[in-house]
This record gives C-alpha cells, sequence and structure tokens, in this order.
C-alpha cells in the first residue's frame, strides 16, 4: 500500500524524494512523534565543517603529528597536480562535516558539480597487542599522560605503536569520477584531518580503533595498578580494649591502668571515598582537604612544626599535587591539574613536570628544576672527570647543569645530583631517579647499568 492507495506492480517501493511532487507519508493526526534519546558513543564523532584558513608558513598543520599525517598522504601521491588542488579545497572550506570511526575518516566535499561527492580515508586499525603495548608506555611514565592531558603526543609513544601512518597506511576513496591516487576530493579530506588532529590528538587514537573514554579507562586501571603495587602492604592491625574491661566501673571492679600513647604511624591515613551527590561538595574537593588535613596533622604530631607556612602558592599548588593519590586520566585527575595550573596561570605540562620533581626532591628538587645557578669550583668541576673515567658520555656544562643530547645531571644547592631524561635533542627535560652526592651513580642508575 502507498499513502493514498495500493501500489501498482510498475511503482518502485520506495519513491523517489528527490523529484518534485514527490509523495510524503502522512502522520495520523492521533500518533505522537516521539524524539529519539541521544545515545552518546565516543566512537563515531561527527566535527563541523572547519572554517577556511590560509597557512602563512606553508604547512598545513600546526603540530608534529598532524604534518606526519599530510606527510603519509603526500609520499604516496602519484599526482602532485591534483594534490595542490586538494589542498586549496581544503583551504577554501570544501569539506564538509568529517566524521570519524575506527579506521575510517568520511566526510562529503565540495567539488566543481554542483553535488557534493562522498570521500572517505581508510586506515589500519591497531590489534590488541599494539594497543597493549601503547597502553603500558603510556602509563607508566607521567610526563606521558600529562601530554596527553595537555593535547599533546609524545615522540616516545609514536616510536612505540606507529600510531601514525606510514606511507601507504592512508587508502583514499570517493565518488567522483576521478581515477587519480588520491583524487582532490580525498586529498582535501586528508589535510582537514590533519586540522582536527591539531586540535584534539585522541581523534588519532579514535581512527585507529579506540574511543576516547576506553582509552581513558585502560590507561586509569594500569596507573592505579601501579599506584596500588607501589604503595605496599597495608597498615597493621591497633591494638583494642575488650568491652567486658570498659564496662567495669558498672560491675564493681577495678580499672587496669591506661595503657601508653600509640606510636605515632609511619604514613598519615588515607581519607574516605566519598560518593558524588548533587547537594554536597565536590568529591574532589573532599579528597584534598581530607588528605591535606591528614597529612598535616602527621606531621605536626611527628615533628612539632607546620610545613606548609613557609611555601609559595605555587610551591603549595605542587605540594598539593604531588599528594594527590593519581590514578590515571579520571576526571579527577583532569580537574585538579586544570584548576590548580589555571590558578596560577601555567599549563597542566608545566604542573606535572613541577610534580615530578617534587616527588623526586621536595622544594629542593623543585628548585632544581626552575632555578639555574652558578656553583662554585668544587665538587661541580669534579663531576666531568669523574663521568669520563666512568666511559659515560662526555657532559657539556651550563651553569648547574651537564647535559648529552637525551641526559642532564643538575647539582643542587645542598651539595646532590638530579638526574633527568629527554627525548634525543628535544630538551624537553623531565626529573628522574633519586638525588645522589655521586654524580657517576645518578647517570649509571639512569642508564640501567
Amino acid at each position: 500500500m502507498t499513502p493514498d492507495g495500493p501500489r501498482r506492480p510498475d511503482e518502485p517501493r520506495f519513491p523517489d524524494r528527490s523529484r518534485a511532487g514527490a509523495v510524503r507519508p502522512r502522520l495520523s493526526r492521533t500518533a505522537t512523534a516521539r524524539p529519539a534519546l541521544p545515545r552518546h558513543d565516543d566512537r563515531r564523532r561527527t566535527f563541523p565543517q572547519l572554517a577556511p584558513r590560509e597557512a602563512p608558513d606553508g604547512r598545513f598543520a600546526a603540530t608534529w603529528w598532524g604534518n606526519a599525517w599530510v606527510e603519509s598522504l603526500e609520499d604516496t601521491a602519484l599526482d602532485q597536480a591534483r594534490l595542490a588542488r586538494g589542498k586549496a579545497y581544503a583551504r577554501r572550506g570544501h569539506v564538509d562535516a568529517i566524521t570519524v570511526t575506527p579506521g575510517r575518516v568520511v566526510a562529503y566535499v565540495h567539488g566543481s558539480r554542483p553535488r557534493p561527492y562522498r570521500t572517505e580515508i581508510r586506515l589500519r586499525t591497531l590489534d590488541d597487542a599494539d594497543w597493549e603495548c601503547f597502553l603500558d608506555e603510556a602509563a607508566a611514565r607521567p610526563e606521558h599522560i600529562a601530554a596527553l592531558l595537555d593535547k599533546d603526543v609524545p615522540h616516545a609513544l609514536e616510536a612505540v605503536t606507529g600510531l601514525l601512518p606510514a606511507p601507504g597506511d592512508l587508502i583514499p576513496d570517493c565518488s567522483c569520477p576521478d581515477d587519480g591516487y588520491p583524487c582532490k576530493h580525498a586529498a582535501a579530506l586528508c589535510y582537514q584531518s590533519a586540522r582536527l588532529l591539531d586540535e584534539d590528538p585522541l581523534v588519532l587514537f579514535l581512527m585507529r580503533g579506540r574511543g576516547e573514554q576506553e582509552l581513558l579507562a585502560d590507561l586509569t586501571r594500569r596507573n592505579a595498578a601501579r599506584s596500588a603495587a607501589e604503595r605496599g602492604t597495608t597498615a597493621p592491625a591497633l591494638p583494642g580494649v575488650p568491652a567486658r574491661t570498659a564496662l567495669a566501673p558498672l560491675t564493681g571492679h577495678v580499672l587496669p591502668p591506661l595503657p601508653p600513647p600509640l606510636p605515632a604511624p609511619a604514613h598519615p591515613g588515607r581519607p574516605a571515598v566519598f560518593p558524588a551527590d548533587p547537594d554536597a561538595p565536590d568529591p574532589l574537593a573532599l579528597d584534598l582537604l581530607a588528605g591535606e588535613a591528614a597529612a598535616r596533622a602527621h606531621t605536626f604530631l611527628t615533628t612539632g612544626h607546620d610545613p606548609v607556612a613557609a611555601l609559595s602558592p605555587w610551591q603549595d599548588a605542587v605540594r598539593l599535587a604531588a599528594a594527590h593519590p593519581g590514578s590515571g586520566l579520571t576526571a579527577s585527575t583532569r580537574a585538579l591539574y586544570r584548576d590548580l595550573s589555571h590558578a596560577l596561570d601555567r599549563t597542566p605540562t608545566d604542573l606535572a613536570r613541577a610534580v615530578a620533581a617534587w616527588r623526586q626532591g621536595g622544594p629542593a628538587g623543585l628548585a632544581v628544576l626552575e632555578e639555574p645557578w652558578d656553583p662554585p669550583a668544587g665538587p661541580f668541576d669534579r663531576a666531568r672527570p669523574a663521568l669520563l673515567a666512568a666511559d659515560l658520555p662526555a657532559f657539556r656544562p651550563w651553569r648547574n647543569r651537564l647535559s648529552t643530547r637525551s641526559l642532564q645531571l643538575r647539582f643542587g644547592r645542598e651539595g646532590l645530583w638530579y638526574g633527568y631524561e629527554s627525548d634525543t635533542d628535544r630538551e624537553d627535560w623531565w626529573p628522574r631517579g633519586t638525588p645522589d652526592a655521586d654524580p657517576v651513580g645518578v647517570v649509571t642508575a639512569l642508564l640501567g647499568r
């Protein structure tokens, strides 16, 4: 049956809606339209059309991973003229909204004809072994997690997992009659996809097969397991008093003398778990307040002084973040790093680097991170000959620092050496290892000898 009567044998089952005067189904007057409830699926993301943009430096993308995406297409293009036209299409905004799903990037691209073409880029998704390698590497080093929080992709993760496409890894397809490889429409889509990666590198992980929620949940579980293993065994049970003894005055018995005071615990207690409640304060804020109170009370109990009173606002923010029991890329961790860094006009990466320095050496470690100085002659001058005698790489000096292409030693004012590492020739130094008075020992520990 058609809406206006029975269907003729030669009539198509579904009317052509593109024709003028096409028959449209009628809605019953008694029927009530029920809008479909939105269902969130982060394995399918659609991004609105990007505005036209001209790159003054000639490079289409702004980040190293965005340009690596572009280079993969350009390295396999068979026609540079089509590639140039595709780049011009992208810059003039000919690419409509882009939909990204695992292994596929799809959009409609406007060409010389009125009707746009359906264009897609296909690429390989990572298998379980590749994801395990990436997740283990990302959760093992705090700077990698901090980089992902700050919308950055560390070079080390690309080397481990091959997230970025290699030459020939991007397979273009288009509904246009052009048989170029790629056609200008597919090239335009690839160039615009690089701009998406500039703004949110987590789109790259979706292209390779993992949505943001699944990726962050996996990192959270791994980092939580590592944190639990580092915390060690549980605290021993405290001695108690039997109820019969406590109630002795009521029965006429004489109470024994009070026991001696309990010794102070080795570490402050952990706060309780605060459930989310719309009428209660933020659980993260409660957790931080309870943890802060426990730590300061423990310090007062064991030392008799307050270690927080003399700290600057930045030092106190670093101390708070370092004391927070990190559990991966959770919403609370994101909020903590975002709020603390924003309040002091820093970035989450700045805060994560400072936290690593604080955990390495406390306030002295943070000073070594942020305050270069000129040490007097003595231990600093004797360090370079000692390193050369131990058959270690030659270090170049600058103020209180000795550096190679990927290793660095920093001399603290208290006479200790602090180890730092960076990707080769990146000048992106992160604290690593334990401070020591022996520079050779610090370097050998970093090298795993």
